[in-house]
């Protein structure tokens, strides 16, 4: 090991401990987030994954059906719906 990459680790190290510090800090001032908070989190996780899914489905089912394409916008357009609400998902779980 390079004395370098262990000056990095020996930073990297410090700001975790800096970070975990800082978090128990605000946890202790702060206490426990309530249950009821932590339900409607999941419930609206649910929704932001389900809604762009069941609208790619939806949308991809009327075009193949108005072009004849078989499963081809049905397919695509759920993937895009999964990918975009579990994006939207990921978003909302770091914001707080």
């Amino acid at each position: 090991m390079t004395e370098n990459s262990n000056h990095e680790g020996r930073e990297k190290m410090k700001e975790a401990i800096r970070l975990r510090q800082s978090r128990r800090e605000q946890w202790e001032k702060e206490g426990e987030r309530p249950v009821w908070r932590n339900l409607s989190m999941v419930g609206a996780l649910g929704w932001l994954i389900v809604t762009p899914t069941l609208l790619g489905v939806m949308i991809g089912r009327w075009i193949d059906g108005r072009f004849d394409t078989g499963v081809f916008f049905s397919g695509s357009l759920t993937f895009l719906g999964v990918s975009l609400g579990f994006y939207l998902a990921w978003k909302r779980m770091n914001e707080e």
